[in-house]
């Protein structure tokens, strides 16, 4: 056997390792954007928030190589590995919910990781294979942004998919990157769930006026240009999370009517 069939035959058979341990997961979703800077990060962990609220047992995925911000944003502080048999436990944390990340596995939080394509995604593809998924209703992909090689490769290795959440501002940048991101995911047969704009509108704590920085229902036009439904808009937020200000508020209440729709959609089979 040459090396390019025994590299063949090792990818086959950490598919086949993957799809094992991915199994026993209910629910598969996964967050994407087209472009950095628009808040993914914070609506998968609000998301995932509200899962664990209503009695879900509920992971986040941190599929970003070089930003893995989700240990930080759920309040995850000096994390103890621990395994059952060969297989890598998801890490407790404070909100309910649990993770697994490449931070954990760095020396420390600001160590860069400074690797290219096939290393990043044969590290992806490692710790979906080589984590213990076992009692997980939800698991949420946290994927970086745009359209490269990690979120190409969570979207091809994750059997099952139950569906893509798409991230965007009403920015007209951010719209157009995004719809870069919704072929892609078309091209692979994914369903998407719908689009969440973020960020829609600043929100005076004076007089109550809503002050739309960034334009308006950037969301809402792409989820009638590609036929998908439209989530919700989420304003302005204080802090990521855990925030008790009147700012939060207006988030969890807007949290809440998309974890509703989003549950409906699991629940239906994928109907919108």
């Amino acid at each position: 056997m040459n090396n390019e069939d025994a590299q063949k035959l090792a990818i086959m058979e950490q598919d086949v390792r993957i799809s094992r341990a991915m199994s026993t997961i209910k629910h598969k979703i996964v967050v994407m954007s087209g472009k950095g800077g628009v808040g993914k990060s914070t609506v998968t962990v609000k998301l995932a928030e509200e899962f664990t609220r209503n009695g879900y047992r509920v992971c986040v995925l941190d599929a970003d190589v070089h930003g893995p911000d989700i240990p930080k944003m759920m309040r995850v502080r000096e994390p103890e590995i621990t395994l059952t048999g060969n297989l890598i436990n998801p890490i407790p944390t404070p909100v309910g919910a649990t993770v697994m990340s490449i931070e954990f596995f760095l020396p420390s939080e600001d160590t860069p990781v400074i690797w290219r394509g096939p290393k990043k995604t044969g590290a992806i593809r490692q710790l979906l294979s080589d984590v213990n998924w076992e009692g997980i209703d939800v698991l949420i992909v946290d994927n970086p942004p745009g359209t490269g090689d990690e979120p190409l490769t969570v979207l091809q290795s994750i059997p099952a998919i139950d569906g893509v959440i798409i991230v965007t501002t009403a920015q007209e940048v951010s719209v157009h990157d995004v719809e870069k991101c919704i072929n892609m995911v078309n091209q692979l047969k994914i369903p998407i769930m719908g689009i969440i704009e973020n960020m829609s509108y600043l929100q005076c704590p004076e007089c109550g006026k809503r002050i739309f920085l960034f334009g308006k229902d950037g969301g809402k036009y792409l989820a009638n240009k590609f036929d998908l439904q439209f989530l919700g808009g989420i304003p302005f937020e204080k802090g990521i999370s855990g925030d008790k200000s009147s700012a939060s508020s207006y988030i969890n209440t807007g949290m809440v009517k998309i974890f509703n729709k989003v549950e409906k959609y699991l629940k239906d089979g994928g109907v919108n």
